[in-house]
């Protein structure tokens, strides 16, 4: 099988961020129903440059603020926290020395290397106890920016990088050693042997399956590994072992997005027919979670004035004093990274009081 790729320069680093939290998707005027989210600010960055795990609608009154390297929500895997009550930061045994933690619950990491990628879980405490776990992925993703030739890195690439229900995904590996004896796939970070999907001997030209094979997936000898007909319960991390002929091993991860198409949106509106200098307040319905949202006003990307306000996830339009210029026909856009749907037209009329 060939396909075409394209891989990442050496010093050149690209992060993706996930953020996984109990909190279903929601759309109301407050700002306290918006999901957090944790941005990587910049999303590429050269090796020994520094990136901002940005935090967005941080819950309110809370305690204190924790980070850790991987799964795992124990001391020794912590790397900073923040006591706001006290507006103090410690270090924990996890840090390298190039972490900042702020009090919004963002976390700057300083002069990162390829050793910084993997998961990082950020913890929120309020007076009740646990508010908030989740976990954001900084995994290394192939960039276009530089040099294929230039690396030697293991590394693994989702094609395509976001799979809708139904698709074929292949895990293409790149830079698989030639002296390598074995390797081993495992659904999860973790090389447990309940958590593996296949094994395969260069020297036995063999291939063995194990407890997490699902019988869509297919193995091949440059390393790749394809899983077809994927479901939302096959998104996660993925581990790639290889033992090399003088025993020694490497692993790769890899974090495989599966996303449902999204559900038709719908708008509700408070009125339809307005006075003019009345208020409205218009939501985007769909059935969802991780879907971002776009007005659309007259068959063109709305333009904001400072009479209108977007709810923090950009699923109600709020639009106060009305004016004649509003009139006109609303539609919202709903869309993940593998589908976009449209709502049907409401249109705004405006009478003489």
């Amino acid at each position: 099988m060939e396909l075409s790729s394209v891989l990442p320069c050496k010093g050149c680093i690209s992060w993706q961020g996930l953020l996984v939290t109990a909190f279903l998707w929601s759309c109301g005027p407050l700002s306290t129903s918006a999901q957090p989210t944790i941005e990587s600010v910049p999303p590429i960055i050269p090796e020994g440059g520094s990136v901002l795990l940005l935090v967005h609608n941080l819950p309110e009154n809370l305690r204190s603020l924790f980070w850790y390297k991987g799964m795992i929500v124990s001391n020794n895997f912590e790397v900073a926290r923040h006591i706001i009550t006290m507006n103090s930061s410690v270090l924990g045994p996890a840090h390298n020395g190039g972490e900042t933690v702020y009090s919004n619950g963002s976390l700057l990491l300083h002069n990162v290397t390829w050793k910084d990628t993997g998961l990082y879980t950020l913890r929120t405490l309020n007076h009740r106890g646990v508010l908030l776990t989740g976990l954001f992925l900084m995994a290394s993703s192939l960039s276009p920016c530089c040099n294929p030739l230039n690396s030697s890195q293991l590394m693994i690439q989702p094609i395509p990088q976001y799979a809708a229900e139904g698709e074929s995904v292949l895990l293409q590996v790149h830079n698989l050693p030639e002296d390598l004896q074995a390797f081993s796939w495992y659904k999860s970070m973790h090389s447990a042997l309940v958590l593996k999907i296949v094994e395969y001997s260069r020297a036995m030209n063999s291939t063995t399956w194990g407890s997490a094979h699902s019988r869509r997936e297919a193995v091949y000898t440059n390393g790749s590994l394809m899983l077809q007909d994927v479901t939302e319960e096959d998104a996660g991390m993925y581990t790639l072992e290889i033992l090399n002929r003088d025993f020694k091993i490497d692993k790769a991860d890899v974090h495989l997005h599966v996303n449902k198409p999204v559900k038709h949106p719908f708008i509700q509106v408070t009125n339809t027919i307005l006075t003019l200098h009345s208020s409205v307040v218009l939501t985007c319905l769909s059935a969802g979670t991780g879907i971002s949202f776009r007005w659309i006003f007259n068959n063109q990307s709305l333009q904001l004035t400072e009479r209108m306000t977007l709810s923090p996830t950009k699923c109600q339009l709020s639009i106060d004093p009305i004016m004649r210029e509003d009139v006109g026909e609303y539609k919202c856009q709903v869309s993940n990274p593998v589908s976009t749907k449209t709502s049907l037209p409401v249109s705004l009329a405006v009478m003489n009081k």
